[in-house]
């Protein structure tokens, strides 16, 4: 379900959809709450721009390909 919200897949189990703004990325939250299975665990996470930027990733020697960052991403 989340893929077809236009969420990509950051690692297993963490999804990330950038939303231009606070109101689309609660409209976001609010369908992906709606979505959670009654036994499921959903946190959402938000994130500005500048806070995803700051953000420090670091892979072994086997990573081959350093995802680029987006200007803002709403984390699931």
């Amino acid at each position: 379900d989340l893929l077809d919200l236009g969420f990509e897949m950051v690692q297993f189990s963490v999804y990330a959809k950038y939303c231009k703004s606070k109101e689309k990325a609660d409209a976001i939250a609010n369908k992906v709450g709606r979505l959670v299975p009654a036994d499921g665990k959903v946190d959402v996470l938000f994130f500005t721009d500048k806070q995803y930027e700051l953000i420090k990733s670091y892979r072994g020697e086997a990573a081959s390909n350093k995802p680029e960052k987006p200007e803002q991403f709403t984390m699931f």
